[in-house]
């Protein structure tokens, strides 16, 4: 059997006492290069075999799947962050639904949880922003027309944006062009929950000079929104005026 494992942010306490166990028992482990903190393998057995995909073409990752899978083995394939993200997991599926494998899927802490939790901030604020939108800019790998980063920046809410790092330039650019301002703020967080984690705040205005100041060419998370900034609303669910379920307000 196959186990998709999603390995969490970085730190290797924050993969799941699941993945943890998974990857204590795998016969063969299949990680995503350097994406995954290497701290992690620690946790294989002796006679583990341990593949770098990052190595790999998706042919060459199914035949060892196959493989282990005709040796009646246990394969663990560790994705960075929660798989369902960027993690190309559904043609790896897909084959192994066509050759007959079976698999499950172990979700992980995504990248983009990592870097609220270093940024000590929430990214759904009353008044602010109450969507989130994950997404990456167009490069090598292009992204459908209606879902152009300046696009997305029409709707002025919380953005997060993965693998773009090396294009800032462009990133910046699309932000401008949609409901962001120079003014608004904006942060990069580098290898968030690692022990290197860096961290840069800055506005969208100055996210190129900043984050080139910094050194940052890779392995970050471009984080876009006034839920950086000082001012929101007190939540509804706690304010004592507010009537729920559970507990009567003042307001009735």
């Amino acid at each position: 059997m196959v186990h998709f494992v999603g390995a969490g942010p970085g730190a290797p306490d924050l993969i799941t006492r699941r993945g943890a166990a998974l990857l204590q028992t795998a016969d063969c482990i299949i990680y995503a290069g350097s994406l995954v903190n290497p701290a992690l393998l620690g946790l294989a057995g002796p006679d583990c075999a341990i593949y770098n995909s990052a190595e790999m073409t998706l042919e060459q990752v199914l035949a060892v799947m196959k493989e282990n899978e005709a040796a009646h083995k246990t394969t663990v394939r560790l994705h960075t962050g929660d798989p369902c993200l960027y993690g190309a997991i559904r043609e790896q599926m897909d084959a192994l639904d066509a050759m007959g494998i079976a698999y499950d899927d172990t979700p992980g802490v995504s990248s983009f949880c990592g870097a609220a939790a270093a940024l000590n901030a929430e990214y759904t604020l009353p008044g602010v922003s109450q969507t989130v939108i994950i997404t990456r800019m167009e490069g090598r790998t292009p992204v459908p027309e209606g879902e152009r980063l300046a696009a997305l920046a029409a709707h002025g809410a919380t953005m997060v944006i993965f693998l773009s790092i090396g294009l800032i330039d462009r990133v910046q650019d699309a932000l401008l062009q949609g409901a962001y301002t120079a003014a608004t703020p904006a942060a990069v967080v580098y290898k968030a929950t690692w022990p290197e984690q860096k961290i840069v705040h800055c506005t969208v205005g100055t996210l190129v000079e900043s984050t080139r100041a910094a050194g940052i060419t890779k392995t970050a998370l471009i984080v876009v929104g006034d839920f950086l900034a000082a001012q929101y609303d007190r939540s509804k669910l706690y304010d004592p005026a507010f009537t729920t379920e559970f507990r009567r307000g003042t307001d009735r």
